[in-house]
């Protein structure tokens, strides 16, 4: 099957239908920006609608520390979870999946097929677990590249995608200016803030705490769940808003008040059953090393470190729409507004949007009409 082409069958209107998920396995060696060396990687990824003729329609989506390369339709009739991004890929929706060839990867460094701390190290015939090279932003987009190119695209209509996936917008607008037409960086930031590196610090020590941890040195399904869940709802918080926590589940309780402190400790509001059952989730579809591999990535992201923001984007020739969200405390609008500012100081195409919604920093993950307004008009 040609790696331009897609799987789909009969679909309700507007969706994408049955998916499948390709390799592409890159044999050449790839050096990361820490020094070490990879012989070769394999990238995990997807694609939705067809490349046309002059090969220039191709959409890259980026996904977030907790996503993977599945963003839309379904793997089979029983899959009842579409991929993560569903409600803005697929025909006649933001991403419109009529008029663009839309790719998403798991990125290097990942757990879902992509080559991470969790594949087998050849050399030894044992997962590499730390032995893995360090990978940062710059890594992941210069991997994402090499399946641009194996794809054989002219170039990239548009490169979108929020939080971690937005980073990585912005590093492939600098570091692949003539490639790159459109960028869309939404719930993000230009470099990760101290408060932003103190939750990455907690949620890692959570897991390194594990003794199941074992130096990162543990067998596949035998990690430290426990302190992967840990770390999984203390970032989901962070995810969240006061307000949003607040209109979901308030102080509702699962358990009455008074009940003995035994079953008081265990599960009381509504609140604590769902950050269990998010931990709980998590630790069935992550590898904990590869969590404390983009975490760290995250926390070295910093545009500003050559100097002032505007002279990272010196040689930017893309046209560029950021998004922020008004209750995102993570990645907060002015964070958002900073990279457009940059951006305007060297003469550039650039416009900030701010959306107005009360589930924090996930808002760009929510189905939502103006944000899907804003996608469709800045595409068009």
């Amino acid at each position: 099957m040609n790696d331009a082409e897609v799987v789909t069958s009969e679909a309700p209107p507007g969706e994408q239908g049955l998916v499948e998920w390709r390799d592409f396995v890159c044999e050449e060696p790839f050096r990361c920006d820490d020094g070490g060396e990879l012989p070769g990687f394999t990238l995990r990824y997807e694609t939705y609608g067809r490349l046309n003729d002059a090969r220039d329609n191709a959409i890259l989506i980026c996904h977030a520390l907790s996503g993977d390369h599945h963003a839309a339709g379904v793997h089979n009739l029983s899959d009842k979870k579409p991929g993560w991004w569903n409600s803005m890929i697929g025909p006649g929706k933001p991403f419109d999946t009529n008029r663009f060839f839309v790719i998403c990867s798991n990125c290097l460094g990942g757990c879902q097929g992509s080559t991470g701390p969790s594949s087998t190290n050849h050399s030894t015939g044992r997962p590499y677990n730390l032995d893995f090279p360090l990978v940062s932003i710059r890594d992941i987009v210069r991997a994402q590249k090499r399946l641009a190119d194996h794809l054989g695209l002219a170039s990239l209509y548009a490169v979108a995608g929020g939080s971690m996936g937005g980073m990585q917008v912005l590093q492939w607008m600098i570091d692949y200016p003539e490639y790159v037409q459109r960028v869309l960086p939404m719930a993000t930031t230009a470099r990760q803030s101290a408060q932003a590196i103190a939750f990455n610090e907690v949620g890692r020590s959570a897991i390194m705490q594990d003794p199941h941890w074992k130096g990162g040195d543990y067998e596949r399904g035998a990690g430290p769940n426990v302190g992967l869940a840990v770390a999984r709802m203390m970032a989901h918080i962070t995810y969240l808003s006061e307000e949003g926590m607040e209109d979901k589940f308030g102080r509702a309780r699962r358990a009455r008040p008074g009940e003995e402190a035994r079953k008081l400790f265990d599960v009381e509001f509504e609140v604590e059953s769902y950050l269990r059952y998010q931990g709980a989730s998590f630790v069935n579809r992550f590898d904990a090393n590869t969590y404390l591999y983009f975490t760290k990535a995250l926390d070295r992201f910093d545009l500003y470190a050559g100097g002032p923001l505007e002279e990272a984007f010196g040689c930017v020739q893309a046209r560029t729409l950021v998004v922020g969200f008004t209750s995102d405390w993570l990645f907060t609008p002015q964070q958002n507004r900073e990279i457009v500012h940059a951006l305007l100081r060297q003469g550039k195409d650039a416009t900030y949007a701010e959306v107005k919604m009360s589930l924090g920093h996930d808002s760009f993950l929510v189905q939502a009409p103006e944000l899907e307004e804003l996608v469709r008009g800045f595409l068009d």
